[in-house]
């Protein structure tokens, strides 16, 4: 799953149809007009009529509406590849992030597995499963992965993990429980 689809061929072609549709529709009024410009001319008609000037200022829209609409599409497709850009960039990050809270907790091979799977959603039926391996060693491996993260579960890992990301560390000592 992408968190920014990138855009169906089917979009984009419905996009440049109806441009090219739009381009088709401001040839025609222009050269209507052009070619009115020439009768009028040739009858020696002095005055250009109310009809005429809607025909131009029509063809005149579509070719300005046309044109922005090329310069935000393009615009689009440059912000798209950007974030996408900045995506990767930031998953990796993240990647890292919890790959070093993994060695700092010195967790074995299998509980980073299951830390990972964890971190990403799964629940312990799944992860069982995604492991080849019982529900009950998922749960020991988890028991061991909040022991050595110093953590009670699987909220307070996570937040452990995010409050890593946005850049603060955990005070313990504002984290202790209140004692009367």
């Amino acid at each position: 799953m992408q968190a920014f689809p990138t855009a169906s061929p089917r979009l984009v072609r419905a996009i440049v149809l109806l441009i090219a549709l739009q381009a088709a529709c401001a040839v025609f009024f222009a050269l209507d007009v052009i070619d009115d410009l020439s009768v009028y001319g040739r009858l020696g008609l002095g005055t250009i009529t109310l009809h005429l000037w809607v025909e131009a200022a029509a063809s005149l829209a579509l070719v300005v509406a046309i044109v922005l609409e090329v310069r935000l599409v393009l615009w689009l497709l440059r912000r798209q590849a950007l974030m996408e850009h900045d995506l990767r960039l930031a998953s990796s990050a993240v990647q890292e992030v919890v790959l070093e809270h993994f060695e700092l907790w010195r967790l074995t091979g299998a509980e980073q597995d299951v830390a990972m799977f964890m971190v990403k959603g799964q629940s312990i039926a799944e992860i069982a499963a995604l492991r080849g391996s019982t529900e009950a060693t998922v749960k020991s491996h988890l028991n061991a992965i909040y022991r050595k993260s110093g953590t009670s579960g699987r909220p307070d890992l996570l937040a452990l993990i995010l409050d890593s990301l946005m850049g603060r560390v955990p005070d313990p000592a504002a984290e202790a429980p209140l004692r009367t």
